[in-house]
Order: structure tokens, then sequence, then C-alpha cells
């Protein structure tokens, strides 16, 4: 296992003048652990397994190397040179924009595959060649079962966030890839965590790769401070109060709240709209368009609270998020790990607040057992307060909002007597509902064929780059 070292500079990673300039005119100066230990590896050539937690920079591990790799030689019509797998589209358009930050002065050309976008464009790039090619497996899947793709020519590899392909149900798709691509190819290999199946891929499919390995797998970060608001009340309105009293303290600027359920986050974002917040939901059932736009609304600063399912947990790479709520404790420790690392990130402190109801002792245990931390209690004299507002609020019908990003995120106002009905427990039915919709989600996702804003007519800057 290579260990990196201590105090590099990008100066010292092999990577040309170029890069260099792009790379400082980012705001970068130092490479992260991953970056330090990976990058110099992946500009040799030699196969890299890089085990890291999410926020630690595996981005720029595998694109710094494959720009500087690329920057000699042109890609033949639908040969692409490189090839980068992403588990979902919101992480496919984020390399992409790595790409696009990375690759100034080169003459790269980058195409974008991802579901939910019409294929009239995408086909057109890729007859013009494509040195980079980013896609997620089942629209890469589409394109090469309609001849119009080939992976003959590929000479890099990467797969980003692999153990996400397992958790969607993606690893047939990744073993098809594979066998479709020359195995003389360097291999990039990224996953935070290494179950069973993940390894059976890397001992299958990798050459002798270097591992690079920076943290324990499923750890949290130390920028990140964790707190427990105990609501003795299991009630969902409960609950609500609970969360708007931890976000209304001084030190939130902004934050992304995380339910267990899809229907929740619908729930609790339209609470958190008619109590004065800008919020909006994200969740797999949302049409591609719709999803883009909340997230640029949020990068951009135009949306303060992302409310969004596990779908969103891993891979959005979204700077200066200041706080992480988990209003449902989640099922699986290793989630919390991934949800709070959305703040906390490259470099910058961060604030994560999970409510906890009696009914959660179970999954509270399992993640003070992976985590070896005691997460102290959080203190909200203001909650009395919140549980007064509450009762008013929730009774009065949704109002309009003229601000954009309200009108384009939410979804038409329902009744009180809908919520109740919508917040009871779950019943057989609906419990095997949702069993059946994790299933297809990852297909589902991946394969919606409708145009999408932005993405329709014209493909946007960063994936045509001449």
């Amino acid at each position: 296992m290579t260990q990196p070292q201590e105090r590099t500079t990008f100066d010292d990673l092999g990577l040309g003048p170029k890069l260099l300039a792009a790379i400082s005119e980012a705001g970068y100066s130092e490479p992260t652990p991953i970056q330090a230990g990976a990058i110099p590896h992946a500009i040799q050539g030699k196969d890299v397994l890089g085990i890291a937690q999410t926020g630690t920079g595996k981005t720029a591990s595998f694109t710094l190397p494959l720009i500087e790799r690329l920057s000699r030689g042109r890609a033949k019509a639908r040969m692409p040179r490189s090839l980068v797998i992403a588990p979902t589209r919101e992480l496919a358009a984020q390399v992409a924009e790595n790409f696009e930050t990375y690759a100034k002065g080169q003459k790269l050309t980058i195409a974008l595959l991802i579901g939910g976008v019409a294929f009239g464009p995408q086909e057109e790039i890729l007859n013009k060649g494509a040195d980079v090619l980013i896609a997620t497996p089942g629209r890469l899947l589409d394109h090469f079962e309609r001849g119009r793709l080939l992976l003959t020519g590929v000479q890099v590899l990467v797969v980003d966030e692999a153990d996400r392909m397992l958790d969607m149900g993606f690893i047939p798709d990744l073993e098809r890839i594979f066998s479709m691509t020359p195995p003389t190819k360097q291999t990039l290999f990224f996953s935070a965590t290494m179950p069973k199946e993940i390894k059976s891929l890397v001992d299958r499919f990798l050459n002798n790769p270097e591992r690079v390995e920076v943290a324990r797998p499923a750890t949290t970060s130390a920028n990140i401070e964790q707190f427990l608001v105990r609501v003795a009340d299991t009630a969902a309105k409960s609950k609500r109060a609970a969360l708007r009293a931890a976000m209304r303290r001084e030190n939130v600027r902004n934050g992304i709240i995380f339910c267990n359920r899809k229907r929740d986050v619908d729930i609790v974002a339209r609470s958190l709209q008619r109590h004065g917040f800008s919020a909006a939901a994200i969740h797999g059932d949302l049409d591609q368009s719709q999803r883009m736009a909340t997230l640029n609304d949020f990068k951009g600063g135009d949306l303060a609270f992302l409310v969004a399912s596990d779908v969103a947990a891993r891979g959005l790479d979204i700077p200066n998020v200041s706080h992480v709520f988990n209003f449902d404790v989640p099922h699986n420790a290793d989630d919390y790990v991934h949800r709070i690392g959305r703040t906390g990130r490259a470099g910058n402190t961060g604030e994560s607040v999970t409510l906890v109801c009696k009914d959660d002792n179970k999954q509270l245990s399992a993640i003070l057992k992976l985590t070896k931390k005691d997460i102290p209690d959080l203190e909200l004299p203001e909650l009395a307060a919140e549980a007064t507002s509450d009762a008013e609020a929730e009774s009065k019908p949704k109002s309009r909002r003229s601000s954009r990003s309200s009108r384009k995120s939410s979804t038409p106002s329902e009744t009180t007597a809908s919520e109740v009905k919508a917040e009871r427990s779950d019943t057989p039915k609906a419990e095997n509902s949702d069993k059946r919709s994790r299933r297809r989600r990852g297909r589902d996702e991946d394969r919606d064929d409708k145009p999408v804003i932005g993405f329709g007519d014209s493909p946007p800057a960063f994936i045509l780059q001449q």
C-alpha cells in the first residue's frame, strides 16, 4: 500500500505546465492525500485502486492524470480514447465540470452521456470523436447497442464510486463494460468501501494495481462537528419542529436535510417552505430537468436548503455546505457517514445534526460503534416556540412564492388531511412498493430518454470543448 508523502505540492506530481496553471487558477496549491498518492502512479500508466471516504478529492485524482496522458493525440469518430463511468447523472455531470475546469488550454474533446438527455446531440458529439467520454452505465450501453459507440480504442478506464454502483445494481453492467474494453487498458478504480463484490471486481479486472488508501473506509471526517437532537415525541410534526429549531441557529448558513423515504422528502420540503425557509426537494422520482435545476440553484446560492433522499447522499460534490441534518436516522451506519460527508469538505469545517427518537436506538448504536465517537446532545431552547408555530403554519394553505427556486422545485400544494395521511406509518404494501422502487431505481433513472432543459437541442458548453 502506497503512503503519500507529507507536504507534497502539485509541482511534485509530474503534471505539465498547462495543467499546473489551470490548478493554480482554480485556487488549489497542495494536493489532498488521495491525489498525492494516486496521481504519480496514474501518470506512469499503472493501474490504481483508490480507497478514500467522500470529500477527499477523488475526482481530481483521476481527472488530472487523465488530462495529462491525453494531452497528445486525437480521438477517432465513435472511438473514445478514455472512459469514465459514474453511477449517477449528477456525479457524471460534476466529473465533466472538473474536466472543464482543469482542461483549459488543452485540445481535448469531452462528451457526457447520461439519461434524461436526447440521444441526437450525444451521437453528434461521438461522431466527431471524444478524447474523454463520461457516462452512466445504462446510457453507455444504450449507445453501444445502437451501434453508435465502439470501446476498442479505450486507453484508460476510470470507475468512480464503485460501491455506489453495487448499491444501485450496476455490477453486471460494469462487468460487461470491462469485457468490451481492451485488456491492455489502464484502469483507475475508486471506491469508499471494499465489500467482497467490489474486491472480486478488482481481482478480476485490474492488473497488479497500486493501492492508495488514505483513511479507514466508513470513518467520519475530523472537520465535522456532530450533534444529536433528542425528540421525545415520535410524531412527524414534533420532528419537523425540532428540525426547524436546529436550522434557525445563527451559525447555519445552508444545508442538506436527509430523509429515509422519498415521500417524507416532499413533506419536509413543503413544511419548511411554509415556515419561510428557502428549501426544495430532490429525489429519484423527480424528472432530470427538475433535479438539475434544483441542484444548480443550491450550488449558486439561490436555494439555502436541499431536502434529499439517499440518492443524493453519495457523489454530490457541492462545496461550502455548512450543515447536514438527518431528519431520520439512516438504517445503515455507512449511509450516516456518506450523508454527513456532504459537509466539511476540502479542508472546510462543517456540522451535522441528527434527530433521534426512542425507536432509533438500534440504528444509533450501530453508528456509534462504526464511528467510534461519542456524539453529544444539542440543546435547543427554541424548540417550544417552534412547536407552537408548527401548529399554526401547518393549518394554513401553502402560499404562493415568488422565488424562482420555489416555483420550480416545489410540488403542488396538498391539504393538511392528505399530509396527515402520508405521515402515517408504512403498511406492508407500502414497504413492498418501496423495495421494488429501490430495485428499479438504478436502471430507471439512468434510462430516462426525455429531453432535459439545457441539454435537448444543444449540449452544454463543457460537453464539447475544442
